[in-house]
């Protein structure tokens, strides 16, 4: 119960990564709200629900507090964190993770369309993808920020991936989640004076409904083979709360963080008991680039270190 006495808030956690991430906060004592639209086809189809996901932060320990919100509507989303500063008058963590883009993306890029032949309009388009992701993840750190700053204490989260450093889906995916972690480093210096924390966590492949789904289904080999070895949506949220627990966390401030990576610092596990590999080992890498045989032969202690994964985003 180490979170006992916190209030945290994990924007879109009907299901997923975001799930995950308030489940475990809770069962770390905290007080969790949590996000979601009232329905949405594509909930219909995956299941899970924010009450669902409420009652389980509650079960685990803590207190779960479901909050309909559409965070492509900026009243609702300042109406949101008014009702947190209403109701406790201070808000500990927030977890940017709420993102509609992932059908769109993910039909697009088996279309095979390019950023000019997608059939809405370019801002249209754009505005699927990054106005409940970026822009929001913005607005929702500003509202976080004022509270985090006058407490003088504080951490904001924001996931994102590694399309932020190679090209995935399509460029305006890729866009999005470059720019958060550009966010994340520039409100981190603005931050850092006042004593909070804002980490970019990239979670690696993630077992969430939707990729369960198309592994049980047999419908792409591709991600069944690449998610083998993939964590549970709640192996993300055992790095968040290690984050929020680390007296020292300011020393990450504006920087990016994977969650296998974090379980090796922290020493925590997956909720099987299980050590997920890091996506910078070289057998990793080089697994899914296609060299199974070569892969096999590299040890795990191999890693591909920080500096040559940022040199992928780097134009210079």
């Amino acid at each position: 119960m180490a979170l006992s006495g916190k209030v945290c808030l994990v924007t879109g956690a009907s299901r997923g990564i975001g799930k995950g991430i308030a489940i475990q906060l809770g069962e770390a004592g905290a007080t969790v709200y949590i996000t979601g639209r009232s329905s949405s086809p594509e909930a219909a189809v995956l299941g899970g629900s924010l009450k669902e996901t409420a009652d389980e932060i509650t079960a685990r320990g803590g207190t779960g507090i479901a909050v309909i919100c559409d965070h492509a509507e900026d009243e609702q989303v300042k109406q949101l964190f008014e009702k947190i500063e209403h109701d406790h008058g201070r808000l500990d963590v927030l977890v940017n993770n709420a993102f509609s883009g992932i059908s769109v993306t993910t039909k697009e890029s088996r279309l095979g369309h390019r950023f000019w032949e997608h059939e809405a309009e370019p801002g249209e388009f754009w505005d699927m993808i990054n106005r409940v992701g970026l822009r929001n993840y913005y607005i929702c750190s500003a509202y976080a920020a004022k509270m985090m700053v006058k407490a003088k204490q504080g951490l904001i989260v924001n996931i994102s991936s590694f399309g932020a450093i190679r090209y995935m889906f399509n460029p305006v995916f890729s866009i999005g989640k470059a720019a958060v972690d550009k966010m994340s480093a520039f409100t981190a210096q603005d931050l850092k004076p006042h004593n909070v924390a804002c980490i970019t966590l990239y979670p690696g492949a993630v077992l969430t409904e939707s990729i369960n789904r198309i592994i049980a289904e047999g419908s792409n080999p591709t991600i069944t083979e690449n998610f083998k070895v993939a964590g549970t949506p709640e192996y993300s949220g055992r790095a968040v709360v290690n984050l929020a627990c680390d007296k020292n966390k300011m020393a990450k401030s504006g920087r990016i963080t994977i969650t296998a990576d974090l379980a090796r610092e922290y020493g925590f596990t997956d909720v099987d008991g299980r050590q997920r590999p890091s996506p910078r080992q070289l057998n990793v890498i080089l697994g899914i680039a296609g060299y199974k045989w070569l892969s096999s032969m590299v040890p795990n202690f191999i890693y591909v270190p920080n500096f040559l994964l940022a040199l992928q985003g780097s134009n210079f």
